[in-house]
């Protein structure tokens, strides 16, 4: 599988599951929905964005569309290092899981080269 593939499937992947079990994504990342509008918005802001970005650059197949992606696990990777000074959360193993699978996935995106 080619690193953009990987990084825009990953990406795309994500947000259906986010956008499909919004209550058990919350859970895992130690958040809680106030209300339906809290569920709204997780399945939509979250997961549909990140559907839809990750598959206009599985159908795109270019370096730039593979590069935004890449970008966009960064900035997930970037603010939850950030995070760990400023807010000291705790850090279970899946923290560092999301952490990592943001910088690989991340990397991936942005090394892509175009499939022509």
């Amino acid at each position: 599988m080619r690193l953009g593939t990987l990084s825009a499937a990953g990406l795309a992947g994500s947000g259906l599951a986010i956008a499909l079990m919004p209550e058990r994504t919350l859970a895992q990342l130690d958040l809680v929905p106030g209300s339906a509008r809290g569920i709204t918005e997780t399945r939509a802001g979250l997961g549909g964005t990140f559907v839809g970005l990750g598959l206009w650059a599985l159908l795109r197949g270019t370096s730039d569309a593979y590069t935004a992606v890449g970008m966009t696990w960064l900035g997930a990777a970037a603010f939850r290092t950030y995070s760990l000074k400023v807010d000291q959360p705790e850090t279970k193993p899946s923290y560092w899981a999301y952490l990592t699978g943001e910088l690989v996935l991340g990397t991936a995106g942005i090394l892509a080269r175009t499939r022509r």
